[in-house]
This record gives C-alpha cells, sequence and structure tokens, in this order.
C-alpha cells in the first residue's frame, strides 16, 4: 500500500493543484481535508472536485462551534486584538484546523501533512506550528518553500499542469483579491490593495457588508446577554455562539460595521496591507468590553488590557498550543467570573452606539458617582490623598528649586 498524505484542501485552484503535485512527486494516495469553520458556500462541489483531481478521499469536517466556543469566546474575552485593529479572524482558525488535520492524520495513518500557504505570510507559521506541537512525528509538506520540485508561480501555471494531467476545472486565470474566510470574517488582499497609496474599492471588495455610506439612514437597536463573559442572548433570544455571531454577521454588515483598512507587520517580518471585515466579531468584542467597563476593578482592567495585548501576539504568531497560552487564558477566564449583564446599542452607518448596561455584578455606584454628596464618600477624605498621592511631585518641585536657588 502507497503512504498516506493529509492535504488542507480548500476546493481552490491552488490546493487542486497539488493533488496531482503529491502523487506524482512523492507517489502518496492524498487524503483531503476540509476544515469547515465557516466558510458558507466555498464548500459546494468539494466531494466532486476533489475525486475528479485524483483524492483517494475527501474528509469534510464541520468545527463550527468548537471554533467558536474554544477559540473565539477566549479571545473575545481576552480583548485580543492585533496592533490596534486586527480581530485575529484567520489567526483564531488557524489552530482548530491544525488540530483536525492531526486528527484525521492519526485516524488514516498518514505520514505527512500538507499545506497550500504561501512562504511569505503567517499562515504556514500558524499550522507547522500548531501541527508539531500536536504532532511531532508527522513530515510537513510545504510546496511553496519547495522551489525546486514546485515550479509553478502563477494562476496560469496552476490551471496549464492541472489540465495536463486530465483535470479540468472551472477555474479562469484572470486574476482577483486572495481571500480567507470564516464565520468570524473575511480577509482581502491584493490588486489596488497592494499599494497603500490606494483607497480600496469597496464596491468590489466587501463581501460580508456594504460602506457606511450605504448603510441604512435608520438606527439598528441591538441587545446582547452575557453570562460569565460568554453570550448567551441575542435580542432575547437564547442561541449558541456561532448563531449570535452569524445574526450579527447580518446586522453589522447591513450598517457598515467591523470594516477596517490596516497595515499590519507579519511575523515573517516584512508589512502586509489588507482589508478586513469582521462586523458580527465587531459587535460581540464592543459589547463584551461594554460590560467589563461596568463589573471590573480599576487594576484588573489594566492588568487585562496588557495581558489582551500579548494574548493577540501569541494568537497571531500560531502559538496557540503553548504553556504561555494557556496561562494567559487562564487570567483571562479568572477575570470572566461576574461579566455577567446586559448590553444595549444601535448601529448606525459603521457606529455602535451605547444604549445602557446593567449587571447585578456592576460596580458602579450612583450614591459615589453623583454629583450630589452622598453617605459613601466624605470630600474632606480627598485632602490627605491628594497630599499623598502628589508627594514625589512636590518634592521633585522642591528639589528642583533648591538647586536652581544654589546654581544662582
Amino acid at each position: 500500500m502507497k503512504e498516506k498524505v493529509v492535504l488542507a484542501y480548500s476546493g481552490g485552484l491552488d490546493t487542486t493543484a497539488l493533488i496531482p503535485w503529491l502523487k506524482e512527486n512523492f507517489n502518496y494516495d492524498v487524503i483531503c481535508c476540509c476544515i469547515n469553520c465557516g466558510q458558507g458556500a466555498e464548500l459546494d462541489g468539494l466531494a466532486e472536485r476533489a475525486a475528479l483531481s485524483g483524492a483517494a478521499k475527501l474528509y469534510i469536517e464541520d468545527v463550527v462551534d468548537e471554533f467558536c466556543d474554544e477559540y473565539i469566546v477566549p479571545c473575545v474575552q481576552a480583548g485580543a486584538v492585533y496592533e490596534n485593529k486586527y480581530l485575529l479572524g484567520t489567526s483564531m482558525a488557524r489552530p482548530v484546523i491544525a488540530k483536525r488535520l492531526v486528527e484525521i492524520a492519526r485516524k488514516e495513518n498518514a505520514v505527512a501533512i500538507c499545506h497550500g500557504a504561501t512562504g511569505k505570510g503567517n499562515d504556514q507559521i500558524r499550522f507547522e506550528l500548531g501541527i508539531k506541537a500536536l504532532a511531532p512525528d508527522i513530515k510537513i509538506i510545504a510546496p511553496w518553500r519547495m522551489t525546486d520540485i514546485w515550479t509553478m508561480q502563477s494562476r496560469e501555471d496552476e490551471i496549464a499542469f492541472c489540465e495536463a494531467h486530465g483535470i479540468h476545472l472551472p477555474f479562469d486565470a484572470s486574476h482577483s483579491y486572495s481571500r480567507d474566510r470564516n464565520l468570524w470574517h473575511i480577509s482581502h488582499e491584493g490588486l489596488e490593495l497592494e499599494n497603500p497609496a490606494e483607497a480600496p474599492n469597496y464596491d468590489h471588495v466587501l463581501v460580508l457588508s456594504v460602506p457606511p455610506q450605504k448603510a441604512p439612514d435608520a438606527e439598528t437597536e441591538v441587545s446582547i446577554t452575557f453570562e460569565a463573559g460568554v453570550p448567551k442572548t441575542l435580542n432575547g433570544k437564547a442561541m449558541k455562539v456561532s448563531e449570535i455571531i452569524t445574526e450579527l454577521n447580518r446586522l453589522g454588515g447591513e450598517n457598515g460595521i467591523g470594516i477596517i483598512d490596516i497595515v499590519e507587520n507579519r511575523v515573517v517580518g516584512m508589512k502586509s496591507r489588507g482589508v478586513y471585515e469582521t462586523p458580527g466579531g465587531t459587535i460581540l468584542m464592543e459589547a463584551h468590553a461594554q460590560l467589563e467597563e461596568l463589573v471590573l476593578d480599576r487594576d484588573t482592567m489594566e492588568m487585562k488590557k496588557k495581558l489582551g495585548s500579548q494574548f493577540a501576539q501569541v494568537v497571531y504568531e500560531g502559538k496557540w498550543f503553548t504553556p504561555l497560552r494557556e496561562a494567559l487564558q487562564a487570567f483571562v477566564e479568572s477575570t470572566q467570573k461576574y461579566v455577567t449583564g446586559e448590553v444595549k446599542f444601535k448601529l448606525y452607518k459603521g457606529n455602535i452606539i451605547k444604549a445602557g448596561t446593567t449587571s447585578p455584578y456592576s460596580l458602579y455606584n450612583e450614591s459615589l458617582a453623583s454629583f450630589t454628596t452622598g453617605d459613601l464618600y466624605d470630600h474632606h477624605d480627598a485632602d490627605g490623598f491628594i497630599t499623598l498621592f502628589g508627594l514625589p511631585l512636590k518634592v521633585r518641585a522642591m528639589m528642583l528649586a533648591e538647586a536652581e536657588k544654589k546654581q544662582n
């Protein structure tokens, strides 16, 4: 029997061309594995295409709920945002994909796992760190880095290669945006986006959303409830996290929410420019942050901001299956015990407008916060506090004044 390789398969031109390429260069039986993280219609016709291309078997693995519950929710709870903008849509999906690829490889007794990530991107790192952490004995094949035997450099090359192997597919050579889609977001790269001096052609780029200028002239009211930092209901209806994100994608997309144009620093050292659509994710992150404003104390919030940034970098760099991610997540989970309550807001032309937040664990005390003197706060107490809080400033100012006096 031939040895087996598990191919991370999307059904696109790149991974379709990889099937005959792997058979020809390694004499493997190719086990295609498509991990469904919420790609939608992109999964249509995969079985026929894989068989037509010479795959020995195709797995289509639905991990949408696992992706939402075990990867998205921890990042939302952490407030994990990379370089102040990127909500980690692609980054969060890669570890769950790597995990399932390893599981299929074990089931099939495969000797290798192959991915189609390029040698310039972040995904090669994310896939391979996940595979190494979970299955250090399995060989990894990265064709785009094997330039001695992977000689295709364009869509035209890949189409010609497939046709030479008797594979006639409904792809053309016209160039288009490079996209990555899952339930959380869609990323767009290529064409005019490769030049940061050019504005995105949003009429062509956007898939989930409309530009804010084309959003309705009416507000959309939304309410979300959380229990211990986990979203539970949307507009009064109990839903799974995946269902909440799906509906928020619809509402956010209609109102132009969550469209960002970013130049980010890739792990490999270069800058890249892309447009990301994250309508539902942007709303969910903002709602969670609004609730935390009400229930977390000042010191915990400050530390959580710092560690949330660290959490984002760990995820971005593909280090999900590491002790550091586990430790950071343990801290985050300890902060979520009282993050329970309801958040209301209005969506309007790209904006998320607060409309009220409530929690049984709110630390907001009207008696303390009101301009009217309450029983819990004695204004005279501020005298001693400010004297001690400002003592270092006063001592330094006195020292500088004395030094200047001596100098003169």
